[in-house]
């Protein structure tokens, strides 16, 4: 595996492959990887020729009061992972190659952004769609793979890969979840013991969903009421942002739950910021 920190490397490597016909999957991380991401990098070297793996803390989706300077990070070991994991290209460039100092293009996204994560980050999806389009003007894949867990942000850039003619596969993998059912993230490692006991409501929220709905009651309302009632009854530590019933593609809130509807919530334990999802199967 090949280390690359440069813009202009990183485009060369793309343009070699391309004319030696070789097809580019991509994963982009922002490192302190777990087995989630490692699902995405062997999914990603199922699907192509050419692995490339890139590893950049984004400091323009973070909001001036969240957890950049505290991100958990582990460059030596995320390296390690990549390698085992099949990756032929580790992309980790510093901020100045992504970023020059008066840059004044960003890509926006008006629809699916507004709302879920979209209400309370002000600016966040921006931050994710402009540094992925860079991203996929310097690796230039076939095949981009992005994990379920964030299924807005999955959602959003499918539609600027629509809208903006990217001729990129977006593929959507599986959420992987922790032994005890947690979904697995980077931030997990901020919870306290205690914290984590309460966090793993989160997923049992979803599974009390996935029941009442594969034993017959399709409101959007009466599953989001249950859950919450679930959450305040046994995770007060829980502080619930929101929970949506909404169509996977649009986000648009649904009443009516049927095959593919995406429910999803965000809440803060402890200091700790966490998303979790299912979609529906009927």
């Amino acid at each position: 595996m090949e280390l690359i920190t440069t813009v202009s490397a990183m485009q060369s490597i793309s343009r070699k492959s391309g004319a030696a016909g070789k097809s580019i999957g991509f994963v982009p991380t922002m490192g302190f990887l777990h087995e989630g991401h490692l699902s995405l990098i062997k999914l990603a070297r199922r699907r192509a020729d050419v692995v490339v793996v890139s590893i950049f803390v984004n400091p323009r989706q973070f909001g001036p009061n969240e957890d950049l300077d505290r991100y958990p990070r582990d460059f030596e070991r995320d390296k390690a992972l990549c390698e085992v994991c099949g990756a032929d290209f580790l992309f980790f460039p510093p901020v100045e190659e992504m970023y020059v100092s008066d840059a004044s293009v960003f890509v926006d996204e008006s629809e699916l952004s507004a709302g879920l994560c979209g209400s309370s980050r002000d600016g966040h999806f921006r931050g994710v769609l402009t540094v992925v389009a860079k991203l996929f003007n310097m690796v230039d894949p076939q095949v981009a793979v992005f994990g379920q867990k964030d299924a807005q942000q999955a959602a959003v850039i499918k539609r600027m890969v629509r809208d903006l003619n990217f001729p990129i596969e977006i593929i959507v993998a599986p959420i992987v979840r922790e032994a005890d059912g947690l979904a697995m993230s980077s931030r997990n490692t901020f919870l306290k013991p205690e914290e984590r006991q309460q966090a793993l409501w989160l997923n049992k929220s979803l599974l009390l969903a996935e029941s009442m709905v594969k034993n017959g009651e399709n409101g959007g309302g009466a599953v989001e009421s249950a859950m919450r009632k679930l959450l305040a009854e046994n995770a007060p530590g829980v502080d619930l942002e929101y929970i949506a019933v909404v169509d996977s593609t649009s986000l648009k809130p649904q009443d009516t739950i049927v095959a593919g509807t995406l429910i999803a919530l965000a809440a803060r334990v402890g200091n700790t910021r966490l998303i979790d999802n299912i979609v529906v199967e009927m």
